[in-house]
């Protein structure tokens, strides 16, 4: 008799990659955000959308405790990476924020060289044993930031001295530079012009393939070109999440549909 060969289960499953569990934001006495529960997947664009003062931009802050810097802000619940609690007291967040990157609204470049904007958070978290090393991670990022082309002959000069949208692309190359497992941007267009916000969103599909990226933003245009996945909130509440072709033509929940066509925003 012969052995019949084992067929392996396709795995269709999407790693996840972070968790939140009834998780619930106060400032002070005025609670933010209510019972949110998320699954975020691994090399996956998870859009937030929803009105402003709804809670996605705080909710964000939250997956990298960007919240701790403020002194009234209150986190309750469970949020973990890779299933590991990232409120944990031995958890440091200078550690958990090189795993778990942030590009603002703004573009922000340190008042320094396009180099050493790169080059900041590898030296202080250890990256580099040598200015070899240093002079491939600053490369690498820029490519990744789809930049280096535009700069490889002035990475001297200051980071500032570029425009709104390059700005933007370097930050996003300094956020990839500590080789972080997500990517979160809080509105990283909202001040660029359709041209740099095209290239921005170009570079959000690339990164995808090496990161988990979580975007807020105000477009639903751009959540719908960007996003595979959607969550809509709503006064603090995460009212609906799954797939964004789902959320976008048959949302399930009717504050989803009135926000979608414009009735509630």
């Amino acid at each position: 008799m012969f052995d019949t060969p084992k067929r392996e289960a396709a795995v269709t499953k999407t790693d996840i990659k972070m968790s939140a569990r009834n998780c619930q934001v106060f400032y002070g006495d005025n609670q933010a955000i209510k019972d949110v529960d998320v699954d975020i997947d691994d090399k996956t664009v998870t859009a937030f959308i929803g009105p402003s003062g709804c809670g996605k931009s705080t909710f964000l802050r939250c997956l990298n405790r960007m919240n701790d810097t403020i002194p009234i802000c209150r986190v309750e619940g469970t949020i973990t990476l890779d299933g590991e609690d990232i409120y944990d007291p031995k958890v440091d967040p200078v550690q958990l924020r090189a795993k778990v990157g942030m590009v603002f609204q703004k573009p922000n470049p340190f008042p320094k060289s396009i180099y050493d904007n790169i080059a900041y958070g590898p030296r202080i978290h250890g990256l580099a044993r040598s200015r070899a090393e240093l002079d491939d991670i600053v490369e690498k990022s820029l490519r990744r930031g789809a930049l280096w082309d535009e700069v490889k002959d002035r990475l001297h000069e200051p980071g500032t001295g570029l425009s709104g949208g390059q700005q933007q692309r370097l930050c996003i190359a300094r956020a990839v530079a500590t080789e972080p497992e997500v990517l979160l941007m809080d509105e990283p267009c909202s001040a660029l012009d359709p041209i740099a916000t095209a290239q921005v969103e170009e570079l959000i599909d690339e990164l995808k393939q090496n990161f988990s990226v979580v975007i807020v933003t105000h477009s639903m245009q751009q959540a719908a070109r960007v996003s595979q996945k959607t969550a809509f909130f709503h006064l603090g509440n995460l009212v609906e999440y799954g797939e964004t072709g789902q959320i976008f033509t048959n949302p399930r929940d009717p504050r989803t549909e009135s926000y979608i066509t414009g009735r509630i925003g």
